[in-house]
């Protein structure tokens, strides 16, 4: 019995000496805080917990998940870095976000060979969302674009235009068939991105090349008049107003519709959701303005920044590239649902497998837009969504120039939109 009990204790002594040593290592390595957005897949605690592993005790990164709106993680970011937070190392970015906080010196420029790993193979387009004046402040971890989606027992080809897209959408209603175009119609950051994808599909942009002025013109009457058209047609669904891109699969789920414009996230939607409706859901090009102009969609994504006041910024950086390399973008699309900013991963057959409209996707991140690239673009966003809202209710010419001056007097205040 007493030989039994100091085995015990001796036992326990080993065991208390080894949680010791094992806290103590991992206390010692330095904790690299990522906030990025709330995932649910896991795809990003296990892309934090492979590079921690991959540093061999140089650093571990801790996965801190931001609010689910996109308004509340960059609120929370703003606050904690004009403090000055040092607790903050790598910074998941909305893409429309760098120019700002580049502006107020709260992210570190990419140089040197970080700047080449992080642009070698990348796609052009969502690099474009992490530079502002011409240097890199981000590195893309992933990215989106909106397809067209429709259902071919009801058309079996589908269209290239949106006005051949309105005109089939009234031919089945005439034929008492569901014919709704799904689109994000609600007044917030989707009814933007739909007006951006229209005017550079329309040959323009919302500012001009040196973000100092609204640009607008012509394209962006054309590309209002279509909003407004599609409002007043019966290819709108009468919830068209508070429409956000859930809202759009929940109904295209639901048969109504025959059209919808969404990301890739409603495709393994509809095969969980209603399996028979999936046997006919097909996916396209997004419908150009101008038959001989390919549209051009709006990306979205997120970039990852180093935070200007990390405390271990080598490692920061080493680490953001990590997260962001081949092996952990291949599992964020696998699981996560999330398109790669990494080119090579379109030919990856694990990647199409699971991505069967990937070529469309890869095409359209080609030719893509991005949204008007100002430290002031909250500003601009609000102009835009709060003056085509509701889309029944535009009226194109003084629309534009409602939003024309709008964001002339956002591009000529001073200090970060709050």
């Amino acid at each position: 019995m007493v030989r039994r009990t100091r085995a015990l204790v001796a036992l326990t002594l080993l065991a208390s000496t080894l949680a010791a040593c094992g806290g103590e290592e991992e206390t010692s390595r330095p904790a690299l805080n990522w906030y990025n957005f709330p995932d649910d897949s896991g795809a990003l605690q296990q892309a934090a917990d492979r590079c921690s592993r991959a540093s061999d005790g140089r650093y571990r990164i801790i996965y801190h998940k931001l609010p689910r709106a996109a308004d509340g993680q960059r609120q929370q970011m703003v606050r904690r870095l004009a403090a000055e937070d040092d607790s903050l190392d790598i910074l998941g970015l909305d893409v429309t976000w760098a120019a700002e906080f580049a502006e107020a010196r709260w992210i570190r420029e990419w140089t040197g060979g970080n700047k080449r790993r992080a642009t070698d193979g990348t796609l052009r387009v969502p690099l474009q969302t992490a530079t502002w004046k011409g240097r890199l402040y981000a590195v893309p971890y992933n990215t989106n674009t909106q397809l067209l989606w429709y259902r071919k027992d009801l058309v079996p080809t589908p269209p290239k235009t949106w006005s051949e897209m309105i005109g089939m959408s009234r031919a089945l209603a005439r034929q008492g068939k569901p014919h709704y175009v799904e689109i994000q119609g609600a007044q917030y950051e989707g009814l933007t991105v739909w007006f951006n994808t229209l005017v550079n599909s329309a040959g323009g942009s919302i500012l001009d090349p040196g973000a100092t002025e609204p640009s607008l013109g012509p394209p962006a009457v054309r590309a209002a008049s279509i909003m407004r058209d599609l409002a007043r047609s019966p290819a709108a669904d009468p919830s068209l107003p508070n429409q956000f891109e859930d809202q759009n699969r929940l109904a295209m789920e639901s048969g109504v519709a025959a059209f919808e414009l969404n990301y890739p996230f409603v495709y393994p939607s509809m095969k969980a959701n209603n399996p028979k409706l999936f046997e006919d859901f097909r996916w396209a090009p997004y419908p150009r303005v101008d038959a001989g102009r390919p549209a051009r969609p709006t990306v979205g994504g997120i970039d990852l920044a180093v935070s200007a006041y990390s405390r271990h910024p080598d490692l920061a950086f080493e680490a953001a590239l990590c997260l962001r390399n081949r092996e952990n973008q291949l599992a964020a699309a696998l699981e996560g649902g999330l398109p790669p900013t990494l080119r090579a991963l379109y030919d990856e057959p694990a990647f199409t497998k699971e991505y069967p409209f990937s070529r469309e996707v890869l095409a359209a991140l080609e030719s893509a837009s991005v949204r008007p690239l100002t430290p002031v673009y909250q500003n601009v966003s609000i102009a835009v969504s709060h003056t085509l809202s509701p889309p029944s209710g535009i009226r194109p010419e003084d629309a534009v120039g409602t939003i024309g001056e709008q964001i002339d007097e956002a591009l000529r205040s001073e200090g970060v939109i709050p």
